[in-house]
C-alpha cells in the first residue's frame, strides 16, 4: 500500500509511504479512488514517509488537485523532505499546492 487514507475531522488524511515511482503510481491509481470521491473536502497529503517521487507520482498529485479544484475541495501537502522539496521546486509544484 502506497497511500494510507483515513477520514478525520471532515477531511481526508493521506499518508504516503515509500517510493512513488512509475510501478507504484500505477498501483496507487486505484488507491486514490476514495480521495477522488471525496474531492469536495480538504485533503492532506502527508509526505513524511515519502522517499522518492517520479513524474508518474507527480501526475497522481495533479489528478488529486484537479478533482479537488473541480469539486471545491482543497489539497495541502505537508512534511516534505528536502529531496522531495527540490523536485517540487523544479517542477513548479510550490506554485500549485499549499505546502507546509
Amino acid at each position: 500500500m502506497i497511500f494510507e487514507i483515513k477520514e478525520e475531522n471532515g477531511g481526508m488524511i493521506v499518508t504516503i509511504h515509500g517510493r512513488l515511482d512509475t510501478p507504484a503510481a500505477v498501483k496507487a491509481q486505484q488507491e486514490i479512488v476514495p480521495l477522488l470521491e471525496n474531492a469536495d473536502k480538504e485533503i492532506l497529503l502527508d509526505c513524511a514517509q515519502l522517499e522518492y517521487i517520479s513524474s508518474s507520482g507527480l501526475r497522481l498529485f495533479l489528478t488529486i488537485r484537479k478533482e479537488t479544484a473541480a469539486k471545491g475541495g482543497k489539497v495541502i501537502i505537508e512534511n516534505v523532505s528536502d529531496d522531495i522539496k527540490k523536485v517540487f521546486m523544479m517542477t513548479g509544484f510550490f506554485n500549485l499546492f499549499e505546502i507546509r
